[in-house]
């Protein structure tokens, strides 16, 4: 079961302070972390400038992506819960020209009504 656990990672909002010091050599002078979340073994991060979302790749987990998204060029997002208890839920971000959207899952341990709260305060201005 370790193995498996340290796999999938853990889930929900993680330390503002923790993700600042973790990814400071990907922030922009005067950029700062205002909140994030674990998803599986993938991390997004809002900032005061972008949506960062990395993005473990294989079974080791030494590939990872990181995709920087500018809050301007995010067209829409769509939240979907399934149940009124958020046992699963689905985010779609899309961005730019891009016909196919950007599609994560969440578990209960990410609410997804906190998430795209964030994600609204930076587009509805």
């Amino acid at each position: 079961m370790g193995l498996l656990s340290g796999l999938m990672g853990k889930e929900g909002v993680v330390s503002v302070n923790k993700l600042q010091s973790e990814y400071e050599q990907l922030l922009v002078d005067g950029e700062t972390v205002e909140v994030g979340f674990q998803v599986s073994r993938d991390t997004f991060l809002f900032t005061s400038k972008r949506l960062i979302v990395i993005n473990v790749q294989g079974v080791s987990g030494k590939r990872v992506e990181y995709l920087s998204v500018p809050y301007g060029k995010i067209n829409k997002f769509s939240v979907e819960a399934i149940g009124s208890f958020d046992l699963d839920a689905e985010l779609r971000i899309w961005i730019g020209n891009d016909s196919a959207p950007l599609t994560k899952k969440f578990n209960s341990e990410v609410s997804i009504y906190d998430l795209q709260k964030v994600l609204a305060k930076h587009l509805i201005k």
